[in-house]
This record gives structure tokens, sequence and C-alpha cells, in this order.
């Protein structure tokens, strides 16, 4: 597209490639007229201005000169010195040769001129200079004449050789751009000869057999120091022939497509795959000499261009003289031409006077420009980008933490050589190797479920003794006695306190009996104190006692009660409340633990553990949580240690939230857990929610921090692993990172993974455990078969009999069970306090748990008081006031059952997703229901929902494999999605016939085919509409082939 015009005939010459701005350098033409017969000459400089938008360019500096121009170029010799630009270097039409300065020019001095030398006898017809000695000059004249120049003497030019003959006018000298002593020359008769400068002769002479070749251009290639062009102005042969210096018999390839003899031609120096052409035939043609077709032409008008060159500068850039008295620059990378097209309107305009231009005395009327119909001309580019658009290397991260690189390594071969391939790398950048490494033994460990050596390991390297704590606490999770263990770590160990209370009263005794403890070998570790050893009896005074047995023989036990309180009498106090009655016992108690100090007493017989969690001083949380291990009902443990845990989380210190963190672990709060937690290991919370992988994701900073987890692994290429810890139900997943598989590559790499089953996320049903029984969950959350329960001799079950006594549940790791599933628990039958560490039943009743479905107990079952056997009060006492037991025992630390089941590994990990399964449940169960429209199912697509339906319960019947059932039900859920889309009608029709297809391969039992029409599907379609349904249905499918159904 032409961008520039000026209206001169002229030889033209460009700037330097280093020269700032590009400027053109015209000279008047010679041998050529205009229609003046202006026979004056004048060397001018112009400048690209591409910031005027007009076609016009800018005059920066004029010469008169004495003489036309045959050739003419610019220099770089003495460039940038003393901010020189060069020299401008122009042959006469009288032999002579003149060097000018540029800055001269453009500043109008009278210096302009800096050599000149007439050595030549006629017309200086070409001139080139030396790429590697700027001052070295050539020069063709008439008679074969050929000088060498040195800029700085001009007086004592060389000779290449003597003259070649026969003798001819010299059209062309060229120099090579590889090699500095080679210099070529060529004449109208189509003959060139390659000199050698260092010996001063002709070293080959190129000529075509066909006698028909008048050179009117020779150039060197850019890069190949032995390949150069000829050009041909015979009409009979308008051709561009290429010649090997190695192969010099014939030319090495033929450019034909002009219809006329070429003119001149241009080879660019930034691309060696551009070589300009302008002929007779008033076409403008760039090549691509290594393939000889052409890649552009150029929009001209109809003239002859006899000169066309390359911008050194700008590379996209060219000029071209026309003997129409235009030089034109133009541009490769086309453009639009609305604006050249209102610019000759403008010119039009105003050649003429608006105000009267006839001398009529009137005006012109406005300028009515029509507005065009047709959209803008657009002139395309090159069809291929040339080499300076192209990028020689390059590299971009990718999804996966995968880097792709590429190189074009430069070749100098010649072209007949094949081009060497390039070649693209793809290549992992792992930046966190460390990490990856734990990742990959965190992974390992769920695969293999060795979680208590894992735990071990991380003890071992754990970098403080908090860290330490943690660790142990977690490891606590997978073993059996999960409370006695918490309870060794809070520093309170139940074998430990009897050995020191046997001790004391061993040391008392010993006391008492008048021996010394050294003689007896008894350590005083812990002396008894002075009240232990007293005598039991003390002193009354009368008037209570005569009060306190009237009392008791009216019958009035609160009388009698509040007599012994007031005289500090408690133990009688006690006693006679237990024979008034379950609700003065209960005030009894209340009243004399008001008068107590040690709030840990009040707790344990009352159970009222909330106070002491709420009040107690955080410096004693350890004492706190060891209560609660040891008292705590399950279905309060749980809150109460997460209580605790946000009192200590609310210290603010760093030292508190561990503290806090060791709370939530025993609660089993995953999601406190992490939040609390996030701040002080970030990658031990990622392996506490792995460890825990059943845990359903409902907090957004779990779920934030597993997102953040998989875009570490996916980023360091471990994509597997990270798709495996995406929570299913996050919308900033599906945004963030499915999304990026919309792809082929991500299709064909992850497509494997969508047909997985999906983890088990069925809500498990509700049971009861019948009283003495194992915790018995349901098959789909253990990762085992499960071993059949052990039954009494003679087939009889325990606990089934009429009469057989219920035995205490074992209960789960602490604060994991629901408190649906728990049975009540009965009173103790024994008197007195609560029995701390209840260590499960013995005897034969306690061999084997009763089977599944015993009914639990009624949770009204009254029992009869310990003290039934006890007269209330004699003849005329008040009825006695039945009542139950108001303090339970503490649960068990034993996890193990009765028959000696051991739970697996992922115990934690089955509990924590009972729990919340039950939660689920218990809060939808709360919500008031709502009703729920939904779209009918086309009728013509009935028979997909009915053929897909009835193979889901064909396989669910034939199903026997555990795993197989899981997938089945999961897969009953998930094709739900493709009814969903079915009644929205948001599928395309090319899916909807396969799935038709599909439906009826399946109806006639031929999988095989419905597998194949299901590859189908997923390779032709949109991976998005159909990666919710089309993994379900070739699970179905594959399943049903396997069954046989």
């Amino acid at each position: 597209m032409r961008v520039k015009e000026i209206l001169r005939t002229a030889t033209q010459a460009w700037s330097p490639a280093a020269h700032h701005p590009a400027y053109l350098a015209l000279g008047t033409s010679a041998q050529q007229l205009d229609a003046s017969f202006n026979t004056t000459a004048a060397l001018e400089i112009f400048e690209m201005d591409f910031a005027d938008t007009s076609m016009d360019m800018k005059l920066r500096g004029s010469l008169s000169t004495t003489n036309r121009f045959h050739s003419l170029i610019w220099v770089t010799f003495d460039m940038g010195v003393d901010g020189s630009s060069g020299r401008l270097i122009g042959g006469g039409e009288n032999g002579t040769l003149t060097v000018y300065s540029p800055d001269a020019i453009l500043s109008s001095a009278d210096d302009a001129v800096i050599g000149q030398s007439s050595k030549h006898t006629g017309p200086v017809r070409a001139l080139d200079y030396n790429p590697f000695q700027s001052n070295l000059l050539a020069s063709g004249a008439n008679d074969s004449e050929i000088y060498i120049w040195d800029l700085n003497n001009l007086s004592n030019p060389m000779t290449p050789g003597t003259k070649s003959q026969p003798v001819e006018d010299v059209c062309v000298v060229a120099w090579n751009k590889q090699v500095q002593h080679i210099l070529a020359s060529a004449g109208p008769s189509g003959r060139a000869v390659v000199w050698d400068l260092r010996k001063n002769e002709p070293i080959i002479k190129i000529s075509d057999h066909s006698n028909r070749m008048h050179c009117s251009g020779m150039l060197w290639h850019p890069e190949v120091a032995t390949q150069m062009i000829l050009a041909s102005e015979d009409d009979r042969q308008p051709v561009i022939q290429m010649w090997d210096l190695r192969f010099a018999t014939s030319p090495l390839k033929v450019l034909e497509n002009h219809t006329r003899g070429i003119l001149s031609v241009s080879w660019s120096q930034a691309d060696p795959e551009l070589l300009l052409s302008s002929a007779k035939d008033n076409r403008i043609l760039c090549w691509n000499p290594n393939t000889g077709e052409v890649i552009y032409e150029l929009p001209t008008v109809n003239q002859w261009c006899f000169d066309v060159q390359w911008c050194p500068r700008n590379p996209a850039l060219l000029s071209a003289a026309s003997f129409d008295g235009h030089i034109s620059v133009y541009t490769v990378m086309g453009g639009c031409l609305e604006a050249q097209q209102y610019s000759s309107v403008d010119k039009i305009s105003g050649a003429f006077d608006p105000s009267d231009p006839f001398g009529t005395g009137q005006a012109l009327p406005p300028l009515q420009v029509p507005q065009p119909t047709a959209a803008p001309t657009i002139i395309p580019p090159l069809r291929t980008p040339p080499k300076w658009e192209r990028r020689p290397i390059g590299a971009s991260f990718t999804f996966g933490g995968k880097l792709v690189t590429f190189d074009s390594p430069r070749s100098v071969q010649p072209a007949p050589s094949p081009q060497p391939p390039r070649q693209v790398h793809v290549s992992q950048v792992i930046t966190e190797a460390e990490f990856l490494q734990r990742s990959r033994e965190l992974q390992a460990t769920l695969q293999s479920g060795s979680f208590i050596s894992y735990c071990h390991n991380k003890i071992s390297s754990a970098p403080s003794e908090a860290e330490q704590d943690i660790w142990r606490f977690l490891l606590v999770n997978f073993e059996d006695e999960a409370r006695v263990k918490f309870l060794r770590l809070l520093g309170f160990s139940k074998d430990e306190l009897e050995k020191k209370v046997q001790n004391s009263a061993l040391y008392a005794f010993v006391l008492l009996s008048g021996f010394s403890a050294p003689q007896c070998g008894v350590s005083p570790e812990v002396k008894p104190s002075r009240s232990f050893l007293l005598n039991s009896s003390l002193f009354f005074s009368v008037d209570t006692d005569g009060l306190i047995s009237q009392a008791l023989l009216v019958g009035n036990f609160e009388g009698a009660v509040d007599l012994c309180l007031s005289d500090g009498r408690y133990a009688e106090a006690i006693l006679l409340s237990i024979s008034g009655g379950e609700e003065l016992l209960k005030k009894t108690q209340q009243r004399y633990l008001n008068k107590q100090t040690n709030r840990l007493i009040s707790s344990v017989v009352t159970q009222n553990w909330t106070d002491i969690v709420q009040d107690c001083e955080l410096d004693n949380w350890k004492e706190a949580l060891a209560a609660l291990l040891t008292y705590a009902n399950p279905e309060e443990f749980a809150p109460l240690c997460d209580t605790l845990g946000s009192r200590l989380e609310a210290g603010g210190t760093e030292k508190r939230c561990l503290q806090a963190c060791l709370c939530y672990i025993c609660s089993g709060n995953i999601h406190k857990l992490v939040e609390c937690w996030m701040c002080v290991c970030v990658c031990v919370c990622v392996c506490v929610c792995s460890l825990n992988s059943e845990v359903t994701v409902q907090s957004s900073v779990l779920e934030e921090k597993l997102i953040h987890y998989a875009n570490i692994l996916a980023n360091q290429g471990s994509l597997e692993t990270a798709l495996s810890y995406l929570p299913q139900t996050s919308q900033q997943v599906h945004t963030h990172i499915y999304t990026r598989t919309h792809t082929q590559i991500a299709i064909s790499t992850y497509w494997p993974l969508y047909q997985k089953p999906l983890p088990y996320t069925a809500q498990t049903p509700k049971f009861h455990c019948p009283v003495g029984s194992p915790v018995v969950f349901p098959p789909s959350s253990l990762s085992g078969p499960v071993p059949p329960l052990s039954s009494a001799p003679g087939g009889i079950v325990p606990g089934s009999l009429p009469g057989s006594v219920p035995m205490m549940p074992t209960p789960p790791a602490p604060g994991f069970l629901p408190a649906a599933s728990l049975p009540p628990l009965p009173p103790s039958s024994l008197p007195g306090g609560p029995m701390p560490m209840y260590s499960g039943p013995s005897g034969p009743q306690g061999a084997a748990p009763p089977p599944l479905g015993t009914a639990p107990p009624p949770t009204g079952t009254v029992y009869p008081p310990p003290g039934v056997g006890y007269p209330q009060g004699g003849p005329g006492a008040p009825g006695a006031k039945t009542y139950s037991q108001s303090v339970p025992p503490p649960p068990t630390g034993n996890l193990l059952t009765s028959s000696g089941l051991c739970l697996c590994n992922r115990l934690m990990c089955i509990l924590v997703k009972l729990y919340l399964d039950c939660l689920r449940v218990e809060v939808l169960q709360q919500l008031p229901a709502e009703r729920v429209e939904q779209k009918e199912i086309p009728a013509e697509h009935m028979i997909l929902k009915s053929t897909f339906d009835s193979l889901v319960q064909r396989c669910q019947l034939a199903a026997t494999d555990p795993q197989t059932k899981r997938k089945l039900d999961d897969a009953s859920k998930r094709i739900g999605s493709l009814y969903d889309k079915l009644r929205d009608q948001l599928l395309s029709p090319s899916i909807l016939s396969g799935l038709h297809e599909i439906s009826r391969c399946v109806s006639a039992r031929n999988y095989q085919r419905a597998l194949e029409l299901h590859t189908q599907v997923v390779s032709s379609s949109n991976f998005s509409e159909i990666s919710a349904f089309m993994p379900v249905l070739k699970v179905l499918m594959t399943i049903g082939n396997k069954l046989g159904v």
C-alpha cells in the first residue's frame, strides 16, 4: 500500500539503517525531461514523517548541482563521527563522481561538496560501497571501466584487473555481503564477472547460454556468499536467474512471472526471503527466492518503475521511482486506501480559488463530495510474516506447570538444502521440589493407609514441641482407646493415679501401725493429709442429736437433713437424703456443693461441665480437657471441646492457638482446626484435611486451602493428585480449574480421570446400636470387608434372650459419633458417685454383641433405686419416691468392640463422614418442606430415561461386589444431570441423536457398540455440555457389559 508520494523524476537513495529519522535522497535523473523541458539539476533530501497523515514528504534540504545523476548511494562513511550522517555519492552523466555531505545539505551550508573526480570517460551508471570497509567504493561506467575508490583520497583509484572483453558498458557493480574482497560486475550482454581484489583478476564469469540475457540488475544473496541473482531487461526473456558459483554451468533457479523486461531488483537485507522486482509490465512483485513464488504484488499505476529499493531503517517500506515523475513509498504490511481517496479530492479542490476563479464575480458553490457507497479498500499484507516480525524464540507457561519453548536455529546452508525443522519443547517446571516430595509422601500414605507411621515420621521431624503435640494428638485418632491416650498426653494417667492412691493408703496404714516407711519398703511419694489419718469419730452435741432423732421419728427427712447440714455433718445429711427421695437428694447435694471451693467435685456430681469450660482459667485448660475426656457424655463432648478451644483461640497468642488446635482435634472439628491452625502451619492443615479425606468440605477456609493446595500440585505437574483434592461442589473450582480444560489437549489428558466414579457421597442412613453391641458402620464407609460378628455357642446370640442384661455400648472416638446414633444409657446399678473410665462388661454376657437389628431399650425405662432395701423412716413414714440415678457413669475409652474387632486405620475418616452425614440429615429434616416443580422431560426423550433407569436397576439386582454397588448408587444419582438437561432442553441435536443411538444399543444389550458411539459423541461435542453425565453413562455401560445384564 502506498503511504507517501512526491512528484519528482529522480534517482533515489535511502539513508543508512543506523540513521534516524529515515531520509530519502533524490537526485535529478539523467536523460529524462519533464513537460517544461527543464534542464536544471538538484539533490534533495526528504524526511519520512509518518506522524503526518498526508501523502506528502517533508523537504529537509536541497542543493543545486551542475549535472544530473545516473546513480546515487548513501554510505555510512564517517557516520557518527561528530554527529555526521555519512556521505552521499552521485554518479553524473558526464563521468563525474561527486561526494556530498548530507549534513551540509540539511543545514544549507556552502561546503556541501566534499570531493569530486572525473576519472571516468562516460556516464557513471553503477555505484556500490563495501559493507565491511565503508571507505571503499566501486563505480562502473562505459568501456568496461571499473574503479575502486578510497573516500579518504579520491585522486588515485584502483582497478580490479584488466578490462573484460569484449568491452561494454558496466550497468551494475555489487560487493559480496559475506566476503569483503569479492566484487561482481555485469553489463547489458548478460555476462557477469566476479573479481577477487586480492589477486586483481576475475575468478569466474557467468553468462546465459541463450544469449538473450540483457542484464539490468545484479545482487548478491544477503546470507549465502556463493549465490547471486541476475535480472533480464529483454522482453523475450523477462526472468530473474539465481546462480550458485559452485554450480555455475546453469542457473540454480529461474523466477518467471513478469511478462516484459525487468528494470530493477532489490533484495531485502532484513529478510532474505523477500526480493523486489519492477518491470515494463507496470508490476512490482515481491518474490520468495527460495521457493520461486510471488508472495505479494504492490498496487501500482500504469507506468514503468525504473528503480525500486528497500528502506534500510524500516524493513517494511520500499520506494519506487517511475517514469511518470512520481516517487512513491509503499508498505508491504497492508492498510486502508480511504484516507488516500479523500486526500486526492482535497488536492483537486485546493487547485481552484473558491472566491472568484474565473473572474465572473461569482464564487464557486461548496464542493459536493459524493459519499463512498462501497467499503474502503483494504490492502492485505504479505501472505507470510516477514522475518523481522517473527519471534526468533519464545516461551509460555501453560496449565499444569508446563513450559513451552521454541527457537529458530539460523541456517547458513544454501537454499537447495533442507531447512532444519523448528522444534517446540515442552518441559515440566518444578519450583517446589520439597513440596512435591511431601505431597508424594502424603499421597502414598492415603493409598496405603499407613497413617500411624506417617504421624510418627511427622513427630520425629517436627521442628517444635508444639507441632509434635499436634501430631501426637492426630496419631491417637488412628489408635485404639483414644480417650485414654488423650488423657495420657495431657499428663493424666489412670494407672499412675491408681499406684499413687495405693501407695498413699499403704503409707497411712504403716504409720498407723507404728512402723517406719523404709522398713516396709514403702516410698512416701504422696504423703496423706492429716485428716486422712485422724479417727473418724467426732463430737456431737446432745441437743442436735435429739432434734435429729425427733425429726426422724416423725418422718421429717428434710428437717433432719437441714440440722445435719447446719451442724456440718454432711455424711449423715447425704445418707438421710437418700432415704428421703430423689428430689431431697438433689437439694442436699446442691447445698453441700455450694459450700465447697473445689468446683471439679460439683461438676462431677451434677454433670454440669459447661461452667467448668466457660469459667476456668485458661492456664488450667489441660485439666478442663482431661475432665471432659473422662466424664463428658458423647453428645456433649464435641461442643464442650469446641467451646474450650474457642476460648483458647480468643486468647490471640500463638501458644493459645496451638492449645485450641488440640481441643479441636479431640472434638473432631476439622473445620475449626484448619481455621485456627491456618496461620501456624498450612502444610499440616492440608495433611489433616487429607487424612480425613471423607470430610465434606463445608468451610470456606478449608475449601480455599484445598483449592490452593491443588493449584500448587497442578502447577508442579501432579495433575491427578491435584484433582483428587478438589471439592466437588465448589463454584470457585469450576470457574478456576475445570474451565481451563476446554481445549482438546486438556480433554485428552484428563478425560480418563472424569471416567472414574466419584467418591461415595450418599447420605448414610441413621441406625441404632442396641445396648451392648458395637457401633456398626455401613459397608460403604469401610475400606475393606467387615468380618462377621461372633455368636454364642449353639447359635444363641447373647442379649436376645429374655431377661438378659444389656451391655454398655462401646463409644467411638470423642466427638465424632452423632448423638442420634447413641442408645440411652441406663443408670448405674451401684450406689455412690460415678465410675470413671468404665472398662466395659465382663462375664459370659460380654463375650459377643447382639445381632444387628436388635431394638434399643426404651428411653423411659425406670430402674429401682440402689437403696430399695432400706426402710424409709419406719412406721408412719411417708412413701419413698421412685427416682433414677442422676449421675451416669463416664463413657469408656476403649474403641474395641466386645468381640475384639479392631477398627481400621481410617476410623477417624469414617466417623467424620458419619457425623457430617447425620448432621446434614438432621438439618434437612428441620428445614421446611418446599414444593419444587420440575419440568417434564419431552415425550420424544422419555425413552432415554426409561432405558438408562432400567439399566441401573438391572445392574443393581445383579451386582454382588460392594464396590460395584457403590458405583451404581453414585451413578443413579449423577444420571439425574442428564434428565435435568433434557428437561431444560440444553443439549444440541447432535448430542441428542448420539444419546438415542446409545439408548437403542443398550436396549439391544449391544454394549460394545454403545461404548463406541459414546466415544464418538465425546470426541465431537463440547466438553462442558456432556461432562456431567457422559462419564456416568460409560460407567453404567461398562458395568452392564461386565455383569451381562
